[in-house]
């Protein structure tokens, strides 16, 4: 099983530790995961900001980049979840898309096709788990609230393997934070109303960190703590699940 790993720009530029910690991880749990060096953006920002023509030929550059491995993983579920259901729609039905199905984020990677089970890193602090809108309701990472299904949570299941770690979950756990692209640009105090929100409930279970699957939430929340002067620290993931290792 050969893994394509895709670090997405923002990731890359802004939270370049993350991209290391899910290669790092990858590689301990014994996976043969490359890091293909001409990668390049997904196209997501383009195309959910109305302009899927220029998203095109990254699409396009995806597909050529990633269509020889068996699974391509990324940190990311916004950007998971844009490939595994755009791609095929922007290329059309004369182009098959080879990439859309194999693109996983980690942390169901992890959870559905390693199926790892053994104990992982060691993270001795009381952690709140944010659940990205994207990974709640389009990667299906989480039960989300409106359904009315058994609850279930695949990021919680790996943490619990992290050694001295103690997750909690905010009221209204699937509740949006605010973060969006456009959104948050074109309305600017809804989206900075949701953050604010979103964050008290995190900061009231008395965690020390807020975790999440998706860097550009906890980037958000982090934003709105700094601006508020709240005391609390951010993690995605896989920085915690590697923790240690």
């Amino acid at each position: 099983m050969k893994i394509g790993l895709f670090i997405p720009c923002y990731v890359d530029t802004l939270y370049p530790e993350v991209g290391v910690a899910t290669y790092r991880l990858l590689k301990h749990l014994g996976i043969d995961v490359t890091y293909p060096l001409h990668q390049t953006c997904c196209g997501q920002p383009m195309a959910n900001a109305g302009f899927e023509g220029e998203a095109l030929p990254l699409v396009k550059k995806f597909e050529e980049t990633f269509n020889a491995f068996d699974y391509v993983v990324a940190p990311s579920v916004s950007c998971t979840a844009f490939v595994r259901l755009n791609y095929q729609r922007l290329l059309g039905e004369a182009h098959e898309c080879t990439t859309a199905q194999k693109a996983m984020d980690v942390v169901e990677f992890l959870h559905d096709v390693v199926k790892v089970n053994q104990p992982l890193g060691r993270f001795p602090h009381k952690v709140s788990l944010h659940n990205s809108c994207h990974g709640v309701r389009e990667l299906r990472l989480s039960s989300p609230s409106e359904e009315h299904i058994a609850k279930f949570n695949k990021i919680k299941d790996l943490l619990q393997l992290v050694d001295g770690i103690e997750v909690v979950e905010p009221e209204r756990p699937d509740e949006c934070c605010g973060f969006g692209g456009m959104f948050a640009v074109e309305e600017t105090a809804v989206s900075a109303q949701m953050g604010i929100d979103k964050l008290n409930r995190h900061i009231a279970t008395g965690a020390e960190y807020i975790t999440g699957p998706d860097c550009s939430c906890l980037m958000h929340l982090s934003g709105v703590a700094k601006k508020q002067g709240k005391d609390i620290q951010f993690k995605h993931v896989v920085e915690i699940l590697a923790a240690g290792i």
